[in-house]
Order: structure tokens, then C-alpha cells, then sequence
């Protein structure tokens, strides 16, 4: 299902020259360097972060990202003038960066339409950190009101050399005013691009709506295709297969983007409802390599068995069980950074929540429940949250179909899984 309803946002000129330049000087990075993961999450391999702390009103760290500026419209008659410094883009002192679009009042700013009207602030990593593959997930509080266009998104690193979209572009989270309570993820590339992107919406239920609390928006990418979840609640995967045999531009790194447009082609512009200051208030963004959440590939365990969804079938309840390994994707798990294991759009789950052993696991549509979070330990097994409890194969077999549970963990073979 197409779900980008809006020209390319592209960056003009600066962004194409910012990019070129930054591979030119080679420092664009794949890590800033976080440290280790602990011995008891080693799947967790975090690579960048921010986490906005600092005092209130300073600017984003210029060592993290580098503020656009500028009121060319971004390819789609965006009103607003992008700033530098920390005007439209600070620190609260309380852990979060807090980026506002308010009624311009400075007269000798110019858009592509004219005097500007708003301000507001865009910030990128292109500089100073850029991925292939993994997971990347912010906690945003977005705004509300008509005309206005919160997102976090990413570009590819070529952009200066490909263009767009051929660079390509994947859209995390997309919020338009007059759709309160929906978010959209999208991908751009070569084919489908625009008003074509290839992506899905995702909707809070019972009329809730996103500006009223924090959200995590969160991308699981590996070669093989790109996840989207709400809050841990994966609702699309997107893979070559979708993409009507025009090419998959998503094994580059990319870099991450911040920003909150007013008026454009897709949201239409404020009018008398919209209200202003607006603001997005960003808790974290975080990214973790391909090592820890975002891989998929196969689990394998006990006698080089790997572990199956029964039949193939994405119904909910359909068992797990010990398969011969055949690549196919009943065996392909998806790690997320919420701490599900993911396969054929549902997850890994404890029936009923139960802490008993012997506990069926099943596949089961993605909730965020502890019964459906993981970790994976540096002794190789892989805990449920909400049991405590090891993933087991049952009665100590490595038989083709055998059945997995959760148990008391033991380190016996049966308990033991390698991430392919």
C-alpha cells in the first residue's frame, strides 16, 4: 500500500553539498563509539546515541548534528525557514530537545513565496554518523494542529553523488496535522518515489491521538527488508518483493533526520484552527548495528536445528518448532531493539503470559507485552522478560517438529541458540 501522500522532501543544495562534502573530507563515521554492550545483553550492540542532556536552552550538540537552514520550500512548498543555532531547536534541561515552528517575526527572512511566516527547525547526521543495516528508534512527543508535519526520517549517504531518489529514503515516522491519531512509514527510491513510496500508516486505538504522549518510532533494517513499529508494535515489513521489480536502495549506510515542516503539498497549509508555538519534543534517538536488533536470520539450536513457525502459517497460535534449517522465511527472525523476535510479521510469544514451565510459545500478533519480549544472554540463551524463563527445546530433542517451551534455564543443549 502506497502511503506517502507528498512530493519528495528533499534538501536543496545544502544538504547535496553538505553530503559531498563530507565524503570528500571522509568524515562521515559508522560509530561515534558508545562502548560495550554488557555480557548479559550481548545482542544489544548500540552504536549512536543521543540522548539531549544538557542545560536548557543550549543548542544540539554540533558534534552529533548539523542544523539546515534555509526557506526554499524543500521541494514541496513547505512555508517555513529553517534556523540555525538553538531559536527553533533546544535543550530543556530535562533530557529533551525541543524543536518549535512559531510565527515568523523577522522580517528580512525570505522563502521561495516571499517574507517567511514560521520558523522552525530540520537536523541531520550527515557529518557525523552514518549506518547500514540495524535498529533506530527516537522517542518523540509530536505536535498538533493543520498544517503541521513533524517527521523522523533518513537519507542515504550518497545522496551528493546518487541524487534522490536513487539515494534512497526511509521515512520512520510521519505525522500530518489533520490525522491526529496515524503516523505513516514509508520508503522512497528509484520507481517509487513521492506521491509512489511504498509504505503503510499506523493508528492509535479509540481516538487517541500522538501529539497527547511519547511515542517510540522504531525501523528494524537488514538486507533482507525494513520493519516498522509504534511503541514495540511492528505494523509493516517491506522487502524487495514489493517494490514491482524496481530497485531496493536500502544496503548503503544512511544518515538520520530531524524535523518539523509547516504548510506543504501533503499537510496543505495552518489555518484558523492551528495554533502556534508548536513543538516536538525528542527524549532519545538511538541506533544499534546489525549485531543486535535489526538482524534477521535464523536461530539455530539443538542437533543445528532451527527454530520454525509451523507450516509457515502467520496465524495467531501457530506453534514454534525445531525445523532442518531451509532458509526459508518461517525461519527468518527479525531481533527487534523492543526486545521481540520477529518472523512473518508476528512475534515470538509466551501463551497467556505464563511463568509456568512447560509454557507454549507461539507466534502471535506483536502486543508489547513482557510475554513477548526477549533478551539474549552471552551464554547463548535466549530469556523471555516476563517468565524469566529460557526458550527450551521440549524433552531435550532435536527431532524434526519438536516442540519449544519456556523453562527453568539449566544450560542444557536443548536451552542453547546462535543468531545466524
Amino acid at each position: 500500500m502506497a502511503a506517502a501522500h507528498r512530493a519528495r522532501r528533499r534538501s536543496l543544495g545544502g544538504l547535496v553539498l553538505l553530503v559531498t562534502s563530507a565524503l570528500v573530507a571522509a568524515v562521515i563515521t559508522t560509530s561515534t563509539g558508545s562502548g560495550a554492550a554488557p555480557a548479559d545483553a550481548a545482542v544489544v550492540a548500540q552504536s549512536w546515541s543521543d540522548e539531549f542532556d544538557g542545560p536548557s536552552g543550549s543548542a544540539p550538540d554540533a558534534g552529533k548534528w548539523t542544523l539546515e537552514t534555509g526557506g526554499s520550500g524543500f521541494g514541496n512548498h513547505e512555508l517555513q525557514y529553517y534556523t540555525g543555532g538553538s531559536s527553533n531547536a533546544a535543550l530543556d534541561g530535562q533530557g529533551h530537545l525541543v524543536i518549535t515552528a512559531k510565527r515568523n517575526t523577522n522580517a528580512n527572512l525570505s522563502c521561495w513565496y516571499g517574507t517567511c511566516q514560521y520558523t522552525s527547525a530540520r537536523m541531520n547526521t550527515a557529518r557525523t554518523f552514518t549506518q547500514a543495516y540495524g535498529h533506530f528508534e527516537s522517542r518523540i512527543k509530536i505536535p498538533r494542529g493543520q498544517g503541521i508535519w513533524p517527521a523522523f526520517w533518513m537519507l542515504g549517504n550518497d545522496l551528493g553523488s546518487a541524487g534522490w531518489p536513487n539515494s534512497g529514503e526511509i521515512d520512520i515516522m510521519e505525522n500530518i496535522g489533520r490525522e491526529p491519531g496515524t503516523v505513516h512509514g514509508t520508503i522512497h527510491g528509484p520507481g517509487y518515489s513521492g506521491a509512489g513510496g511504498i509504505g503503510a500508516p499506523y493508528s492509535l486505538p479509540g481516538g487517541q491521538a500522538f501529539a497527547d504522549d511519547f511515542h517510540v518510532f522504531a525501523v528494524d533494517w537488514s538486507p533482507g527488508g525494513i520493519t516498522w513499529s509504534v511503541d514495540g508494535r511492528a505494523y509493516q515489513t517491506r522487502t524487495q518483493a514489493d517494490l514491482g521489480g524496481n530497485r531496493w536502495v536500502f544496503d548503503h549506510p544512511f544518515f538520520l533526520i530531524l524535523n518539523l515542516a509547516v504548510g506543504g503539498d501533503w499537510p496543505g497549509s495552518p489555518d484558523g484552527s492551528s495554533s502556534f508555538p508548536q513543538t516536538m519534543v525528542v527524549d532519545y534517538v538511538r541506533a544499534s548495528t546489525s549485531n543486535g536488533p535489526g538482524r534477521t536470520g535464523p536461530i539455530v539450536g539443538i542437533g543445528g536445528m532451527c527454530v520454525d513457525v509451523a507450516g509457515a502459517s502467520d496465524a495467531d497460535r501457530t506453534p514454534i518448532q525445531l525445523h532442518n534449517c531451509t532458509g526459508n522465511p518461517a525461519q527468518q527472525w527479525t531481533v527487534g531493539g523492543d526486545g521481540t523476535v520477529r518472523a512473518l510479521g508476528k512475534c515470538l510469544d509466551v501463551a497467556g503470559g505464563s511463568g509456568a514451565d512447560g509454557a507454549v510459545v507461539q507466534l502471535y500478533t506483536c502486543n508489547g507485552t513482557n510475554a513477548q519480549k526477549w533478551t539474549y544472554t552471552a551464554a547463548h540463551d535466549l530469556t523471555n522478560v516476563g517468565a524469566n524463563k529460557c526458550l527450551d527445546a521440549k524433552g531435550n530433542s532435536s527431532a524434526d517438529g519438536t516442540r519449544l517451551q519456556t523453562w527453568t534455564c539449566t544450560g542444557g543443549a536443548n536451552q542453547k541458540w546462535t543468531l545466524g
